[in-house]
């Protein structure tokens, strides 16, 4: 994914509360590096729930 798609896609995910000193504590895993892998599984027909 590009920086400037990322750009537009990151503004759909929520803040997470820590950024905003709300409380809890940080995710595992990074918004976009989630995205890529879901996007990866997509792409290359691993994601079978998809494909009826």
């Amino acid at each position: 994914m590009s920086d400037a798609e990322w750009a537009v896609v990151r503004q759909a995910f929520p803040t997470p509360a820590w950024m905003e000193s709300r409380g809890g504590r940080p995710e595992g895993y990074c918004h976009r590096q989630m995205l890529d892998a879901v996007r990866y599984l997509v792409d290359n027909g691993q994601c079978r729930c998809l494909s009826y």
